[in-house]
């Protein structure tokens, strides 16, 4: 068995490429059930966000896993295998889970320590879970890199004053000569993002904000946030209007289409007056032909590398510090896969004691008669349960417990030569 993670990123892909291999979240159990249909994949798990597309496997056989995850990607984005391939990085084992590690923990963000995707990681573990995707080796896996990513942000200073994609998207527009306090402002959606960007809107004087959302009540819930600030409202069916009075725009939201392309934005605009609008969904809101209309100026996520640059080099030291930390967890991690090559011999002695436990008991009881009392009975069987289970755990935990490889194989050699053990393998991971 091994772990592979097969993946896209802002790394490795532009967001037009990124955007045909998004998985949405109402697609992630299909997606988790066509993985697990695969003959070389025993587990999966799906990470979809703005900046990456990453499958966590468990594959009997790395190579026949890791293109069956290739094929999959290939039939889901309609891209042809020979196309992907260049945008693709496959990790195995180590290098996957320590991956996981930085990727939970901000490390490999677009923007470094970033903090939203620690809470898209936990999601993507609790969507794995939901749909029957993690088994043993990736539960435990999700598990520690959730406590990585929370150990670096406790116990390091990266994430103090990280910048967000939001609030990058707000500084790549002051970087374009945009003054946000006079501009009138509207943000196309009212979810998570939107919210961040709207606090780093007004953090910067901005005073003009439109929200447009598609869903009335998340528009409202949205402003409720920002009780103080005076946000104007609107549905999605006012959106050109409320664009064509805007001088900057912000998308994001969650559809698979672009909402606005150059047709739609020459038929309201006014061709005097310039307009800025900035896209940070993945698949992408704006179509890029927005860029021929002459007073437009549109930017997607992957014109924000130039902000994040800024804020790149002073988080180096601590991205070093936070490193360090991540090796424990690795470590950690790696302990205890290397500990699963007990459970055959410990689950095969268990087995034969518990056989010999019952054929003894039996035979005691037996002696005994009928007249003795079924109280009698449970009680002797449950001091017996607990003399087998008290013998049995110390040399449990010691062969656990036992970091140095060759010698807990000889340990184990020992107890199947001793008890004359008939070992099943397959039981390890399971």
């Amino acid at each position: 068995m091994n772990i592979a993670v097969v993946g896209l990123s802002h790394k490795t892909a532009p967001v037009e490429v990124r955007e045909k291999l998004s998985i949405p979240e109402q697609k992630v159990e299909a997606a988790i059930a066509q993985l697990r249909g695969y003959p070389h994949i025993q587990e999966v798990a799906i990470l979809s966000t703005c900046n990456r597309l990453e499958i966590y496997i468990v594959t009997s056989e790395s190579e026949p896993g890791v293109r069956e995850v290739i094929q999959f990607l290939s039939e889901c984005s309609k891209v042809y295998v020979q196309s992907l391939r260049p945008h693709l990085f496959i990790l195995l084992h180590e290098d996957a889970v320590m991956h996981l590690m930085r990727v939970a923990s901000g490390l490999d963000s677009l923007v470094l320590g970033e903090g939203q995707i620690l809470a898209q990681v936990k999601q993507t573990h609790k969507l794995a879970q939901q749909y029957k995707g993690v088994g043993r080796i990736l539960e435990r896996l999700f598990k520690q890199a959730l406590t990585a990513g929370k150990r670096v942000r406790t116990e390091t200073s990266i994430g103090t004053g990280a910048v967000s994609i939001s609030s990058a998207a707000a500084e790549l527009a002051q970087m374009k000569g945009q003054n946000l306090a006079s501009s009138k402002i509207a943000i196309i959606g009212a979810g998570k993002m939107s919210r961040l960007l709207v606090q780093h809107l007004l953090s910067k004087g901005a005073s003009h904000i439109s929200i447009v959302n598609r869903s009335v009540r998340g528009a409202l819930e949205l402003a409720g946030q920002f009780k103080d600030a005076q946000l104007h409202l609107y549905q999605l069916s006012e959106m050109m209007q409320v664009i064509a009075s805007s001088d900057l725009v912000f998308t994001s939201t969650a559809a698979t289409d672009p909402l606005l392309n150059k047709a739609k934005l020459e038929a309201v605009l006014d061709p005097n007056r310039p307009l800025m609008l900035v896209d940070i969904s993945v698949p992408r809101n704006i179509d890029s032909d927005a860029n021929e209309l002459a007073n437009v100026r549109s930017f997607n996520v992957d014109d924000l590398k130039a902000v994040v640059a800024q804020n790149h080099e002073s988080r180096r030291k601590m991205a070093m510090e936070a490193q360090g930390l991540l090796e424990q967890e690795v470590e950690a991690f790696d302990l205890w896969w290397r500990s699963l090559e007990t459970v055959p011999t410990i689950s095969c002695l268990r087995d034969k004691i518990e056989l010999i436990r019952e054929q003894e008991l039996e035979k005691a009881l037996s002696r005994l008669g009928s007249e003795f009392s079924e109280k009698h009975q449970d009680v002797i069987e449950s001091l017996t349960r607990g003399i087998v289970n008290k013998i049995l755990h110390d040399p449990m935990v010691q062969l656990r417990a036992q970091q140095d490889i060759e010698a807990r194989r000889q340990a184990m050699q020992t107890l199947q030569t001793l008890f004359n053990l008939d070992v099943d393998v397959n039981q390890q991971y399971s």
